[in-house]
Formats: C-alpha cells, sequence, structure tokens
C-alpha cells in the first residue's frame, strides 16, 4: 500500500473515532478565575477563495496595557471552529486567548451527503494538498487578527500553536515540520509561533521514519497521547507508539510527554464519554493543567506547576517524560 493511501486510511479512522455526536462539557469543568468572551468571525482568504472561519475565546479584561497570549488551534478532521472548548474555555479564563480554526477542506461538512460518499470525502480531506492548505489557514488566521481591532489586546510576542490528530500535523507543521512534495521540500515554519502544543499526532504520509521531517522543529513541545490512543481500521493500525515516535522525533530538546493510561483517540475531543466516563473527564482536566502549565513556562518561565503536575496526576498516567528526564 503506498504512503498516501494509508495516510487516507488512517485519517479516515480517526475522523471516525473523533467526530461522532459531541456531548457537552459539564459547566463546572469550566470554572475559571477570569470572565471571557466568544467571538464568532468568517473570515475568507480571497487570495485562496477559501473561507476562514474562527472561533475565538477572549479575557474580557485584556486591553492595551493588559495585553493577553494567545493560541491558536487546529481541529481534527470533520472538527469545526466550535470544537475543543474544554481547552479554549480553560486557557481563556486563566488569561490565555484560545482561535479555534475552522479548515473548510477537512470540516464537519465531509459528513453531509451521501454516507456512500463518505470515504471519498475523507480520502480528498487527506491529500497533501489540504494538508498544507491547512497550515496557510492557520497563517491566514494570525495575520489577519493581528491586523484587526483586537490586535492591542493581543500579545504578539507569545503566540503558540496546538492541535489534535490531524491538528496536530498542522501545527507541526507550522512549527517547522519538513515534507516533500512533488520532489521538493516544503517548509511552512511560522516564526511568530513560540511553541507547539501537540495532542495525537499520526505520523506524517506514511513514511516509517519520522525524523527527518521533524528534527526541524526546534519550538517547546507539549505532546499528549494515551495507551488506547489508536486508530484501527481493516488494512491499518496506528498505535499511540506512532504517537510517542513524532515525540522522539521531534527536534527540540524542550519538549514533554504525557500518555495516560487506557483512554481513547476521540478523548481529546468535546466528547464526554469516550476512553471511559471515569477516565474521560480526569484526562480533561489534567490535560487543561498541563497545557496551563507549560503555557505559563514558555511565556514566564514558571515551571513549577509543570515540574508538581505528574505527582498530581499519576494515578491516570502510564508515562511521563520531561527535559533532562
Amino acid at each position: 500500500m503506498n504512503p498516501q493511501r494509508r495516510l487516507c486510511l488512517k485519517l479516515a479512522a480517526a475522523a471516525a473515532a473523533t467526530c461522532a455526536t459531541a456531548w457537552p462539557v459539564r459547566a463546572q469543568d469550566l470554572a475559571s478565575a477570569r470572565a471571557f468572551e466568544t467571538l464568532d468571525l468568517d473570515w475568507a482568504d480571497t487570495r485562496r477563495q477559501r473561507a476562514v472561519p474562527v472561533r475565538l475565546h477572549l479575557p474580557t479584561d485584556a486591553s492595551a496595557t493588559r495585553p493577553v497570549p494567545l493560541l491558536v488551534f487546529s481541529h481534527g478532521i470533520g472538527g469545526s471552529r466550535r470544537g475543543y472548548s474544554w481547552l479554549g474555555h480553560h486557557l481563556a479564563g486563566n488569561g490565555i486567548a484560545s482561535l479555534h480554526l475552522q479548515h473548510v477542506g477537512s470540516d464537519r461538512q465531509l459528513w453531509s451527503g451521501s454516507v456512500f460518499g463518505l470515504v471519498g470525502r475523507l480520502q480528498d480531506a487527506a491529500q497533501a494538498a489540504e494538508a498544507l492548505a491547512r497550515v496557510q489557514d492557520l497563517r491566514f488566521a494570525l495575520d489577519t487578527l493581528l491586523t484587526s481591532e483586537l490586535a492591542s489586546r493581543l500579545d504578539a510576542t507569545r503566540i503558540v500553536a496546538a492541535g489534535h490528530s490531524y491538528g496536530a500535523n498542522t501545527t507541526l507543521l507550522a512549527c517547522g515540520a519538513r515534507v516533500e512534495r512533488e520532489g521538493q521540500v516544503v517548509a511552512l515554519a511560522d516564526d511568530r509561533l513560540r511553541a507547539a502544543i501537540v495532542i495525537s499526532a499520526p505520523p506524517f504520509y506514511g513514511q516509517p521514519d519520522p525524523t527527518p521531517i521533524l528534527q526541524s522543529v526546534t519550538v517547546p513541545s507539549l505532546h499528549v497521547t494515551a495507551t488506547e490512543d489508536i486508530i484501527r481500521i481493516p488494512g491499518y493500525f496506528s498505535g499511540f507508539e506512532d504517537r510517542v515516535a513524532v515525540f522522539d522525533a521531534t527536534g527540540s530538546p524542550q519538549k514533554w510527554l504525557a500518555v495516560y493510561q487506557g483512554g481513547s483517540h476521540s478523548m481529546f475531543t468535546d466528547r464526554g464519554g469516550t476512553g471511559g466516563a471515569t477516565l474521560n473527564p480526569q484526562v480533561k482536566a489534567a490535560t487543561r493543567a498541563l497545557a496551563l502549565a507549560f503555557l505559563q513556562g514558555v511565556f514566564d518561565g514558571e515551571g513549577a506547576a509543570l515540574r508538581q503536575w505528574p505527582q498530581r496526576h499519576g494515578d491516570i498516567l502510564a508515562r511521563f517524560t520531561a527535559p533532562g528526564v
């Protein structure tokens, strides 16, 4: 089976795992110290003739005299800007704006239309052209936001990228991963990004060794997965070991890996039951704390919370790896 076909199968399986009906996140799980507003912005990149809808969770007290850091989030295949609210709300409530992209070539519209055409639509969404277009969506969204009337409320020197599944690949490409297309190396790194949060990243393009692709990712990175973070369909299997291989291949010496015990690939979406009714909210709570601790370390050099995190959540962890450990 050729690498492109393997990628299509992999992402189709990931989509089936991640995009069933979303369950609402409990209000008590989103308690935060700071108020925030949620803005839906319907942008369009006229140069590429492509819509780029976004949802921005923005602390209400952000201002020109008190600008806040920014996280830009890329969804998995079949997702939308509405997803991953369990993380976006928490960050905004703790003083970090969270910009959630919607990639129109691989978003929830894939689920519309005949079920008999679903596999074909998923395969089209997994093509290299869409993978690269997603990174251009990210760049366009940052360009637009940072020249808008909201720009003064954001700290353009403190921006990170994050994503889940296909969105994790988007994040890595935007943070320095280098792939080949038609015999040419494509480099899409955005120098505004200071770090990456990589959740459930599949391998790139079915290549057995991710090192040549990922060694150029040198920003600090946080990787999150679970021992049952599995993509499985007839003829294709991708276990959590593939997520660990992505972590190992990433070039920065400043990188962290959290592996939860059990779970599922879709546990990191807004769905409330997948991966276990008890484990799912525990993992979301732990990952919220981990992401915030990582960002505090990146933005402010505050490392205490990140060092203490594995002791606080050790009962649901299978592995935790930190720099120098």
